[in-house]
């Protein structure tokens, strides 16, 4: 009967445009949230057909509802460097704070688009809701392993309180010394030359070595020749030795010729370092290329350090944490320099829709997302990682609220259907009065 097709296709229409309600209440809601991905209702036609296609007969409606993961809110500035956003279709892998109780280490990792993270009394990254960031660890000299990217066994829970102390030992040092022309001249009196230069060891420790330079002096004219010896004054062991002659002629006067090893680690002509080994620790040091003005020279009559620099620094303590758009998350130290610790991927999907939605603005790799891959953040379809950012809340509440209006009116509107039928079939009631 097609008054009675009505009276359910009334109802059909309450309960879904109460579901579209429900969506709309939930997008308000958490229009403040950050994250947050606007859920949606659909409606779809239901038609019946009877034996007799004179008579219509009123099927209704069906709602379906779906979370819109693929849009993306804003990215907005924040004063945490921790603060992370991707900057496209991309997710972070994080999982919760319980799953670090498995001593197993098989921690359940699932996606979110952004958080904010701070490390807590154990120095584990997480956030406010108990989120843990996930990355892979890198070495000491900041390399990074050769892990499965069809895989999330090899990612591990953040922490950075392991980075807490580290040596910064010295590995390169550039020496720029002019040493004085007049006294390779005949009649010089040739006595040596001493600077003592600061290196910082392996153990953060400040270390010296004396640097010693006596010239040739000849019989007659000029040998343009020195001897250049590196003691290291812990020991007093005497870690290289070497012949330098300089250039004379005009235009490349005063520059390096020519370098003789004696003993201790050999000369470079290409990159003008010497591999020196010291007890410290190893150190390229640099006293320029032959020609070229910018390493040690003889000049004049006065000697003089010109341009001596080094890396490393004593034992640094962690000061700060910061993530670049390239998904390394590096340890800030007070003493000016930075270490790589950790690299966190991007994971995308082929279907973001398909996702599984779970609290805190987090998701599951279902069989309707398809599988999953951990990009290097900046490359591939992904996008790059933003420090200092947070994701807005992909909610339009004035699109919302326009939508909410809607919803009432064809809420009220069914509402009418069912109350028009009641009248309809009071009336076939009173037929038999």
């Amino acid at each position: 009967m097609t008054i009675s097709s009505s009276l359910n296709a009334g109802v059909a229409g309450l309960n879904a445009n109460a579901t579209r309600l429900a969506t709309i209440a939930d997008n308000i809601a958490n229009s403040g949230t950050y994250g947050y991905k606007r859920a949606a209702a659909d409606f779809h036609a239901m038609v019946l057909y009877g034996d007799n296609r004179s008579t219509y007969a009123a099927g209704g409606v069906r709602s379906s509802t779906m979370r819109l993961i693929d849009e993306r809110g804003p990215l907005i500035a924040t004063s945490n460097p921790t603060d992370i956003a991707v900057d496209g279709r991309g997710f972070l892998p994080v999982t919760n704070i319980g799953a670090l109780d498995d001593t197993s280490g098989d921690y359940p990792v699932a996606l979110t688009t952004t958080g904010s993270f701070r490390p807590d009394e154990n120095g584990i990254l997480r956030s406010a809701s108990g989120l843990v960031l996930m990355g892979w660890p890198a070495a000491a000299d900041g390399s990074l392993p050769d892990v499965p990217r069809d895989a999330m066994t090899a990612l591990e829970p953040v922490r950075v309180n392991l980075n807490q102390n580290v040596a910064n030992p010295t590995t390169l040092m550039n020496f720029g010394v002019n040493l004085p022309a007049t006294e390779t001249m005949a009649g010089a009196s040739g006595d040596p030359i001493n600077l003592t230069v600061e290196y910082f060891g392996n153990l953060g420790t400040s270390e010296t070595m004396d640097v010693t330079f006596t010239p040739t002096v000849p019989g007659t004219g000029a040998s343009n020749e020195w001897t250049m010896e590196i003691t290291d004054t812990a020991t007093g062991t005497v870690v290289g030795e070497y012949i330098l002659t300089f250039d004379a002629t005009q235009g490349a006067g005063g520059t390096l010729a020519s370098v003789t090893t004696v003993s201790g680690g050999a000369y470079d002509a290409a990159t003008g370092s010497i591999a020196l080994g010291l007890p410290g620790g190893a150190i390229d040091f640099n006293i320029g290329i032959p020609g070229e003005p910018n390493g040690m020279t003889q000049l004049s009559s006065s000697f003089s350090p010109t341009a001596i620099s080094k890396n490393g620094s004593p034992v640094a303590s962690l000061a700060s944490v910061e993530i670049d758009e390239n998904g390394y998350l590096h340890a800030i130290y007070d003493q000016g320099f930075s270490r790589r610790i950790y690299q966190i991927p991007v994971v995308d999907v082929a279907n973001p829709n398909g996702l599984v939605s779970l609290s805190n603005q987090t998701y599951q790799v279902s069989r309707d997302s398809g599988a999953f891959y951990l990009w290097n953040a900046g490359d591939g379809p992904t996008g790059s990682t933003m420090g200092f950012s947070r994701e807005e809340s992909a909610t339009d509440v004035a699109g919302e609220l326009t939508q909410l209006i809607q919803t009432q009116r064809a809420y009220s509107s069914n509402a009418k259907i069912i109350q028009t039928v009641d009248e309809m079939l009071q009336e076939t009631t009173n037929i038999k009065r």
